[in-house]
């Protein structure tokens, strides 16, 4: 498997959204000014200057510098990178589930772009774009030699614009092409269906802004027939996002009060616990949704589907439902992404994107490049296979699992049910990064395997609650 030379920026359609920058303390700004490094930038100031006067053609002193900047974010993990003032502009829109484009995330893979998911209702995954494709030319432009920042940008465009997309899939003995019609995509963030009387399903296909709050509104729908013997929330290929919604979704099936996920990092504000509270989920001075959810929610059997593309938000809420045994969680290993990004705005409408956290679940387990583990394996077939998928430890440069090299994690062993009479407060964080193959197009449907499992453990459940 190659590496990914950089991840999580995406072609008019990042999974995630915009992160509240944490607040350095003054003290830790004049610690690090104090302890520059002189000797190694006076060497980078001699490789500046020397690139100026003798390099075969002449170079912008930004593009310079630009690139110096991008180059030290890549190589510190998958998830820290250089935002331009597109993509800038992109991960700030992306938050309200609407932007431009074709809708497929990518990275970058021996010199061509690689799809690493297309997004739900967009023109790639209509169009069958899947996850591994590599695109090695745009309309009749080689991608050979392209940054992944100049590739996103041509594969950007005013809605109802065409590109052609030449793809080589693992397979297929002769290259595809593809055109799709750019158009302004608008993410469905949360799907549901009755599948069986009395048995609900609830889609999460990311975390936005409104996603907690329209998973109340689905819920009500649901339970408008009558009460729900059980309840199966899908989390598959769900790449992650807001911290806030995961937070928010949590809140609808668990007591106020109880611990959700703790942050972990080296400065003061990256050290926090968030719990079932409207200051924890909430952005603002909106109402609280959760006033609005039907009781029996919490208290709904439920099984949670996860697998390879569960990443970062999804395995928040699938490990603070697992951990306080609120829902039985099924499927395969996630994707294992548990670092914490923050997004620090640069002048020129610019920003880096920079770790500064592990999450970890309520008893303390961290999920960095391991993810989380179902408490029943249920592979996606009834073959029991299911497809090759990149993980969080298949990256470059990937952050180890701090519970595996020694390190003391300052997070409780145990779970804490109940919130501190006054919690800290901390501006909410933002996550999300690589998903890959969707699932099947139709919603809940009938030859989808795990599901079938998840509505029949869910009976089992009821005939052993009703004996």
């Amino acid at each position: 498997m190659g590496k990914l030379k950089q991840v999580s920026l995406v072609c008019a359609g990042l999974a995630g959204g915009i992160l509240i920058s944490l607040q350095f303390s003054a003290m830790a700004e004049k610690e690090v000014r104090a302890n520059l490094p002189i000797e190694e930038l006076r060497t980078f100031a001699e490789v500046f200057n020397a690139i100026k006067q003798g390099y075969v053609e002449p170079i912008e002193d930004k593009k310079l510098i630009t690139h110096a900047i991008s180059g030290m974010l890549s190589n510190l993990d998958p998830h820290s990178s250089y935002l331009d003032a597109d993509s800038f502009k992109d991960l700030q829109t992306s938050t309200q589930g609407e932007f431009g484009g074709l809708g497929i995330e990518v990275g970058m893979e021996d010199g061509l772009v690689k799809v690493i998911s297309p997004i739900e209702d967009t023109p790639a995954y209509r169009a069958g774009v899947k996850a591994g494709d590599l695109i090695f030319k745009l309309d009749d432009k080689l991608v050979k030699g392209m940054t992944l920042t100049d590739a996103v940008k041509r594969m950007r465009g005013k809605p109802k614009t065409q590109i052609r997309l030449s793809i080589i899939r693992k397979g297929e003995p002769k290259p595809i092409e593809i055109t799709l019609t750019r158009e302004v995509i608008k993410v469905q963030s949360v799907k549901s269906k009755l599948v069986e009387d009395g048995y609900g399903y609830l889609r999460i296909t990311s975390f936005q802004e409104n996603t907690a709050a329209s998973v109340v509104k689905h819920l009500n729908d649901l339970y408008k027939p009558g009460s729900l013997k059980g309840l199966v929330l899908d989390l598959r290929n769900d790449p992650g996002g807001l911290l806030n919604a995961a937070i928010g979704v949590s809140a609808s099936f668990l007591p106020p009060k109880t611990l959700v996920t703790s942050t972990d990092g080296r400065v003061p504000d990256a050290k926090h616990q968030f719990y079932v509270q409207p200051e924890d989920y909430l952005r603002g001075s909106r109402d609280d949704f959760i006033k609005g959810l039907p009781l029996e929610a919490l208290k709904v059997p439920m099984v949670v589907l996860i697998n390879g593309g569960s990443a970062s938000a999804s395995e928040i809420v699938a490990g603070a439902l697992q951990d306080h045994k609120r829902a039985v969680v099924m499927g395969t290993t996630s994707f294992g992404k548990g670092s914490v990004q923050t997004v620090i705005p640069l002048p020129g409408n610019t920003a880096i994107k920079l770790t500064t956290a592990r999450y970890f679940t309520p008893s303390g387990r961290s999920i960095q490049a391991k993810g989380i583990v179902p408490d029943i394996t249920v592979e996606e077939s009834a073959n029991g296979t299911s497809a090759m998928r990149l993980r969080e430890a298949d990256l470059e440069n990937h952050l180890e699992n701090n519970k595996d090299d020694g390190k003391e994690s300052t997070v409780p062993v145990k779970p804490q049910s109940k919130a501190p009479a006054k919690p800290k407060t901390s501006p909410p964080k933002d996550e999300g990064d690589e998903s890959p193959e969707p699932p099947t197009r139709e919603l809940a449907s009938k030859s989808d395997y795990q599901l079938n499992q998840a509505i029949n453990l869910l009976k089992g459940l009821q005939i052993m609650q009703g004996k």
